[in-house]
């Protein structure tokens, strides 16, 4: 018999014209096809995602096999605002309202944070239809806040969604982290026994195709072949700890060797612009479609990723980043001190300690030394290791063996 499940999610992505989609519709597409019935509740009030806008309270479409309900739900414009809280109480309100006669009754029903208020809904839910309750954190707050926003763990504000978290975790039946090492954060902060697994973020299968298009800059001799060509593709924001990149661009600022490039937009791009566009091998390329981003990783020899220093990052990483950087077959360099994975597993690149611009340095100074064919390897084994491990196809059967275990 058929399996209802519930997925309930108020920053929703589903795939577009321009996108491939967010982790929640690429799995539950893959879970749906393995015969399961998947509801996902919505909202239309997303930052950071493209959505339609609704001209009723709730609307319901079949999209893909995946009936979705869209919730609509206050805009807010900036993340760091009190309207972003109003817009989360206004999405639990419009969710405990919902009529859902119409829906199939829950077998299981996974509540995704953020928000992570969306857990009362859910333990409200489970003891209505007598249905297992799963909790996925994509997102650990509030630790989030006080290591990356400055909040103390004494606001009240803190301390009140310190207890919704804790509440969740010991009223679910099983729990979904992105992150790898998840467990030992759950097991800090509450007395829950409940299983804590990991489903990471994937590659799909609209990424995994070939795109003839390519940006009109890939054309010019900008990536030329000599020099060693090292990419930061993404935002470009406080949260990316981009100074140590460029560091280590003013100490190569002599050599002829290497070339830095920064692919994207955001807040800090004009200053870092300001300020290191004297540099002859720092390239500043302008965000592009993310179907096309992977035409321009292709062009270079590494990729880069790097964060701040943060207890969020003792319990692993899952960056949609990491994703499109494997799939390029590139070797990549990483600027992190957390809990390792992916990188490590795959062989197919290297962390240097955070905020350490010697050791990024000392590093591409080694890569400089190595043949091309020996760098080209490295980056070979990230995307073999990402299509035998991160197919969402191989994702969904994970999630299925989690509902077994569960007694779903």
């Amino acid at each position: 018999m058929k399996k209802n499940i519930w997925y309930i999610n108020k920053y929703f992505a589903p795939k577009t014209s321009s996108t491939p989609g967010g982790r929640d519709w690429n799995l539950l597409k893959e879970i749906s096809d393995l015969g399961y019935c998947v509801v996902v509740i919505a909202s239309d009030s997303n930052s950071v995602w493209e959505t339609e806008v609704l001209n009723k309270a709730v609307t319901k479409e079949n999209k893909e096999g995946l009936d979705i309900v869209w919730l609509r739900t206050m805009k807010y414009g900036a993340a760091k605002s009190f309207k972003r809280i109003l817009s989360w109480l206004h999405f639990e309100w419009n969710v405990f309202w919902l009529r859902k006669n119409s829906l199939p009754k829950p077998d299981v029903i996974v509540i995704s944070s953020l928000s992570l208020l969306t857990i009362i809904n859910g333990i409200f839910l489970k003891k209505k239809y007598g249905c297992k309750l799963i909790f996925e954190i994509r997102d650990i707050w509030p630790l989030t806040i006080i290591e990356e926003n400055g909040f103390s763990d004494k606001n009240p504000f803190v301390k009140f969604l310190s207890f919704i978290e804790r509440l969740g975790y010991v009223r679910s039946d099983a729990i979904i982290g992105t992150m790898p090492n998840l467990e030992e954060h759950v097991r800090a902060v509450s007395s829950s026994t409940a299983p804590v697994y990991c489903i990471p973020m994937g590659v799909s299968e609209a990424l995994l195709k070939d795109f003839s298009g390519s940006p009109k800059y890939c054309d010019d001799d900008i990536f030329p072949e000599n020099k060693l060509k090292i990419i930061y593709a993404g935002t470009v924001g406080i949260t990316n700890a981009l100074d140590v990149f460029f560091e280590a661009a003013e100490n190569f600022d002599e050599s002829d060797d290497v070339l830095f490039y920064i692919l994207g937009d955001g807040a800090l791009k004009e200053d870092f612009q300001k300020k290191y566009s004297h540099l002859k091998n720092v390239i500043f390329l302008p965000r592009v479609d993310r179907y096309l981003v992977q035409s321009v990783l292709k062009k270079c020899d590494v990729v880069y990723f790097s964060t701040f220093h943060s207890k969020v990052w003792n319990f692993g990483q899952s960056l949609n980043k990491i994703v499109d950087y494997m799939l390029s077959g590139k070797m990549i360099l990483a600027s992190y001190s957390g809990y390792p994975s992916m990188i490590n597993e795959a062989k197919c690149g290297f962390f240097v300690p955070a905020g350490d611009s010697a050791a990024l340095i000392d590093s591409i100074k080694k890569i400089l030394k190595m043949e091309k064919f020996e760098i080209e390897k490295i980056g070979e084994n990230g995307k073999a290791w990402l299509l035998e491990n991160r197919r969402y196809s191989k994702l969904a059967r994970d999630f299925e063996s989690i509902l077994k275990d569960i007694k779903c």
